[in-house]
């Protein structure tokens, strides 16, 4: 049996990408094979005759196995809009996350699912991003991105996570805002909030190093 987490973010752009790659980076350094998965995916551009999303792209080129695009990102969306919105012909079905999600899990050690937006962002017209990881069961490690308001946006989201029941694997601190003041300060009031540890502080990088970011992670 492969080991899972899902990933999710207290806001669009919190890092979850280049957070989920460096824990990729750091599963790999303990001697496992890796595979990333973003289910739902919109702002997706024309490739080789269909549609794919830059990040699910980036997902799969680290990767441990050569796997197929269609498993790691079965819902690409072209419109960069809220996924319940840019998939209103072709809704997002869970069965299917489900199975790409199980055909992923036989072929490497660990598989970390990314979310899309934060945790109750739609992806359909009756489910959220909530529902897509209940549905997986997977333990969720949450990604905050370490700006102005960074304090109440986590709290909420872990709030969030924690009525639906899923186990609260830690979260990571992303340093999205290389001019944040009191930074440390606070990292350290969440920290406090939140009943989860804290899985490793990202610095502000323009490079994507992602060997050098999970040197920062502690699972």
């Amino acid at each position: 049996m492969s080991q899972g987490y899902f990933i999710t973010g207290t806001d669009t752009d919190a890092g979850k990408t280049w957070a989920t790659l460096a824990l990729m980076q750091y599963f790999k350094q303990q001697g496992k094979s890796v595979v990333g998965m973003k289910p739902v995916a919109a702002g997706c551009g024309m490739q080789d005759g269909q549609l794919k999303n830059a990040d699910a792209l980036m997902l799969q080129a680290h990767s441990s196995v050569d796997v197929a695009y269609e498993l790691i990102n079965p819902y690409a969306y072209e419109l960069p809009v809220s996924p319940h919105i840019a998939g209103s012909i072709n809704p997002v079905e869970l069965d299917k996350v489900l199975t790409c999600y199980d055909g992923l899990s036989r072929q490497a050690d660990v598989i970390l699912v990314e979310g899309a937006g934060g945790w109750l962002a739609p992806i359909n017209q009756h489910q959220d991003i909530s529902d897509l990881a209940k549905a997986l069961a997977l333990p969720v490690i949450m990604v905050v991105a370490i700006r102005l308001g960074c304090i109440n946006h986590s709290k909420l989201t872990y709030q969030a996570i924690s009525q639906s029941g899923l186990p609260c694997a830690g979260w990571i601190a992303n340093c999205t805002d290389p001019a944040m003041l009191a930074r440390e300060e606070n990292i350290q009031t969440i920290a406090a909030a939140v009943a989860m540890p804290l899985l490793g502080v990202l610095p502000y990088t323009d490079l994507a190093d992602f060997d050098a970011l999970a040197s920062f992670l502690q699972l």
